[in-house]
């Protein structure tokens, strides 16, 4: 299937209806595992029996849609947590306030070296262990600082958008590790699908990507995964469902049934009993395009770091929905802002809290699912909708969203 192309395919048979009277949500997506809920969503008839037609458009990268949510040709996407911050302050781009009912995930991404970075930064044990995200640090501070001494160009990493958790994530660690991300290294945008073949053509030595492109990597004996986001920023938001607030506010009653549909959705895709099923649906085409096994690994939490090594377990490296994933974390949206400040991509100013608080919205979230025969408060396993709002990064450092300049101080 082509970029751009969207998907009106029916759903299954056993959950068809006539959808010809239903009302039409277009949501764009990128191929990543954690566009996931959306395509559950709409393959297992979810979004039907809430009484709506789902339509996806598999985009090219996040700028496009960006630009196609401002045209009004999607009426919302998966996005990136700080993409509808950026829009509604007005960074680069033209304002336009946006509303997060829905957080599609929690963590998926992970940080990935060339096979040349990775075995100078192993070099004296420096790499003892995988996923030592503090450890990984200092090797790469090493090789950073042995490179300038001996007048070599710096490094570069690549990020998929401005305003992602990657571009943060990345910054963060390296800051916290003693690199200056703006002088050190080279930070370069590359859209998802075209990292493997940035580092395969020696234009990047690194990135931080979701999945499956770190997997991608590793299968074509490219590069290593050195630390995944789960360990960096543990339950960490990630791509959200973005719409404009105007459309939002003019349809509120599709927009409670979408998050219904989003939530049975992200329940079933994140039950481990699914796990190779959603592999296969993902695998797809339309979704993905790859090998199911790459995909399943993902989903899995079963990911191989190198190849030829054996896989390793990860804790959490997706969350789909358990633990209150699927809650608009506004800490987390304040945390996103704090670093727009810190990197000079935003001029802080009175007010932007509320301003980000009036975008992220649980309580949007929690009255669709209140009162409905299907809802967190149903599952065997508790509610799990009053998730910790808590930040949990690598160096636990504290955050107060109370007091937003003291810790830019």
């Amino acid at each position: 299937m082509r970029d751009n192309q969207v998907m009106t395919r029916e759903v299954e048979p056993q959950t068809r209806r006539d959808a010809r009277h239903l009302p039409t949500i277009t949501l764009g997506f990128i191929p990543l595992t954690d566009c996931a809920v959306l395509a559950v969503a709409r393959e297992r008839g979810f979004a039907v029996r809430e009484g709506i037609d789902l339509r996806l458009s598999r985009e090219v990268s996040w700028a496009n849609i960006r630009d196609k949510v401002a045209l009004g040709h999607l009426h919302g996407a998966q996005m990136l947590a700080g993409m509808p911050i950026a829009t509604t302050l007005g960074i680069n781009q033209i304002p336009m306030p946006m509303q997060v009912p829905f957080c599609l995930n929690r963590n998926g991404n992970a940080i990935t070296v060339s096979n040349t970075l990775h075995d100078a930064m192993a070099q004296g044990d420096g790499l003892p262990g995988w996923d030592d995200v503090a450890a990984a640090g200092r090797a790469l501070h090493r090789v950073i600082a042995q490179r300038q001494a001996e007048g070599r160009a710096p490094l570069t990493f690549g990020m998929v958008y401005p305003f992602s958790c990657h571009h943060y994530e990345l910054r963060y660690w390296m800051a916290a590790s003693g690199i200056d991300p703006d002088n050190d290294v080279r930070l370069v945008v590359v859209p998802p699908p075209l990292m493997v073949d940035s580092l395969r053509d020696g234009h990047i030595d690194g990135f931080c990507v979701g999945e499956p492109w770190s997997s991608v990597a590793v299968e074509a004996n490219l590069g290593r995964i050195i630390v995944s986001k789960a360990k960096l920023w543990r339950h960490g938001m990630e791509k959200v469902v973005g719409v404009p607030k105007v459309w939002a506010s003019q349809n509120g009653a599709v927009l409670a049934a979408l998050i219904r549909a989003l939530d049975r959705a992200a329940a079933w895709a994140d039950d481990p009993v699914n796990c190779h099923e959603l592999a296969t649906l993902l695998a797809a085409p339309e979704y993905l395009g790859m090998p199911e096994g790459v995909v399943a690994r993902a989903l899995c939490g079963e990911i191989l770091t190198g190849s030829g090594l054996e896989h390793r377990a990860v804790d959490d490296f997706l969350v789909l929905h358990r633990n209150g994933a699927n809650l608009p974390s506004v800490e987390h949206a304040l945390w996103i802002y704090s670093q727009m400040v810190r990197w000079r991509q935003a001029v802080r100013r009175p007010g932007d809290e509320a301003v980000i608080r009036s975008i992220f919205r649980p309580d949007v979230y929690r009255a669709a699912l209140a009162g409905a025969a299907w809802g967190p408060d149903t599952m065997a396993d508790g509610p799990g909708i009053e998730a910790s709002d808590e930040l949990d990064l690598f160096d636990h450092r504290p955050f107060d969203p109370t007091n937003i300049d003291a810790y830019l101080a």
